[in-house]
């Protein structure tokens, strides 16, 4: 069974009981996965900026996109316009494919893992992973990186609140820490 069908079959019907909808498309559903690497060395090697392309890529299946500098910043030698990152908007099946290996395959490959933090959520029920090593993704062939990056995964609901959407994010099995 894939996730969009469990996520119909399994969890729709467990929020509707605890959160009691009156109408079922009030049920929040995982909207985007954002991934997200910014990579401040890039502005002295532009060739780390390659390389996180390439590993996203690798990672989610999907081009990523160069962000830019919105501001200069004399202190950091950072001009406006200057590439200092990569992004990935999932959407869809990808969006589930990804989310589903993030949760069952990913994160339990991470040392001493003992469950995420329930408390990185925004208040409008979105939630936000750091990583600190893309090493433990399995598309990543350990003898071919330079450097160790950290990302930052979104996981963009269309819950109202934190408690609702995380909720809906344990009841798609992520392994919240109790």
């Amino acid at each position: 069974m894939s996730l969009k069908e469990f996520y119909e079959k399994e969890v729709v019907p467990k929020l509707v009981e605890t959160f009691n909808y009156k109408n079922i498309m009030e049920v929040p559903k995982i909207e985007k996965v954002v991934l997200n690497i910014g990579l401040g060395e890039a502005i002295h090697n532009i060739k780390l900026l390659d390389s996180a392309k390439a590993e996203l890529k690798l990672i989610c299946g999907q081009a990523p996109v160069i962000t830019r500098a919105r501001k200069s910043i004399a202190a950091f030698k950072l001009r406006e316009g200057m590439p200092i990152g990569c992004m990935v908007t999932l959407r869809r099946q990808k969006m589930y494919d990804f989310y589903d290996k993030l949760v069952n395959i990913t994160l339990p490959r991470v040392r001493d893992f003992r469950g995420i933090s329930g408390k990185a959520f925004d208040g409008r029920g979105n939630y936000t992973l750091g990583i600190k090593e893309q090493i433990i993704f399995p598309e990543i062939d350990y003898d071919k990186i330079d450097t160790i990056k950290g990302m930052n995964i979104t996981v963009v609901t269309t819950a109202k609140n934190n408690e609702e959407g995380k909720e809906l994010l344990k009841l798609m099995g992520m392994p919240f820490r109790n």
